[in-house]
């Protein structure tokens, strides 16, 4: 009988216990990549945001024409191996344009969801972790904000400030505040009723430094996955304002407005407009993928 005893109170030992110590010590980003790898379809839209970067980085040297440079005799010319996707109504070169759009979008799309991120976030911490009036006075300009359509409060805000990629970016970040904002704000509703903010309150410690050192860490989450979502929905909504002519403005190669100036020739050289709208499509879809697969890695509820 001590014999078993002895025998069940011996310390576990073998692989078994190295591999549970190891899974002790992976740090939760090494778990989000390893679950966000095992998705195939978010795999593909990292590679499609992956290659749609390295274009934008490296326009100058893949384009091998500049995207200003007319020549009329050129005009609608049919893909081939000079021109890979065709020439529009000016003889420009549309493999040219697509490549240098793709830097003029990612840069709408990056910068505009950035300013939206450091905005609405702040917003939305405070009015979480604050509440009463505060909280109700940010909740209720939220409400103001999404009271419109989105792509109508660009228009009006471009309207106001003049038409050009610059205030179409601005627009956009504008829309997408509240967005974060609310988002952002819900998190921290949870977060703040939590231990460790009650015990650094309790030691003292400043409330800037609990939202930064606290607050908005165990925040990331929601706001990582929204940005990529976001990312996608801005190049969308800009190319829609650079259609409307509300956006970047000639000779400038959005892929908005590229749609927009050969609307009027899509029997005539249909691959005018279907070379821009593939490469937005691609690139939205990428983005989406992604952002679809971030949101599983990065849910608790996901894991095993």
């Amino acid at each position: 009988m001590s014999e078993i005893v002895e025998q069940t109170q011996l310390p576990p030992s073998g692989p078994e216990v190295n591999v549970n110590q190891e899974e002790k010590t992976v740090s939760p980003w090494v778990d989000v990549w390893r679950r966000f790898r095992k998705n195939k379809a978010a795999l593909f839209g990292a590679v499609l945001v992956s290659f749609f970067i390295l274009l934008a980085i490296l326009a100058d040297l893949i384009a091998p024409y500049g995207f200003k440079e007319t020549a009329l005799e050129n005009k609608h010319l049919p893909p081939s191996s000079d021109h890979w996707f065709g020439t529009d109504e000016f003889g420009r070169d549309i493999f040219s344009r697509v490549v240098y759009g793709a830097r003029i979008s990612l840069w709408v799309g990056f910068i505009s969801v950035a300013g939206s991120v450091i905005v609405g976030s702040s917003l939305g911490i405070i009015a979480g972790y604050y509440g009463r009036w505060v909280d109700t006075i940010i909740s209720r300009l939220f409400d103001i904000l999404l009271a419109f359509p989105s792509i109508l409060l660009a228009i009006a805000v471009v309207a106001m400030l003049g038409p050009s990629l610059q205030n179409a970016l601005i627009a956009i970040a504008i829309i997408n505040v509240p967005t974060f904002g609310r988002l952002v704000r819900s998190k921290v509703l949870t977060v703040k009723e939590e231990e460790y903010i009650t015990a650094a309150k309790a030691i003292g410690m400043k409330d800037s430094r609990i939202l930064l050192h606290h607050v908005l860490p165990n925040s990331l989450a929601p706001i990582i996955v929204q940005g990529t979502l976001a990312i996608a929905t801005a190049i969308i909504e800009a190319a829609a304002l650079g259609f409307l002519g509300m956006g970047a403005q000639p000779p400038t190669p959005e892929w908005g407005k590229m749609l927009a100036d050969s609307k009027d020739f899509i029997m005539q050289a249909p691959w005018t407009v279907f070379f821009p709208g593939i490469a937005i499509m691609l690139t939205v879809l990428g983005f989406n993928l992604m952002g679809d697969g971030l949101r599983d890695a990065l849910d608790p509820r996901m894991r095993n």
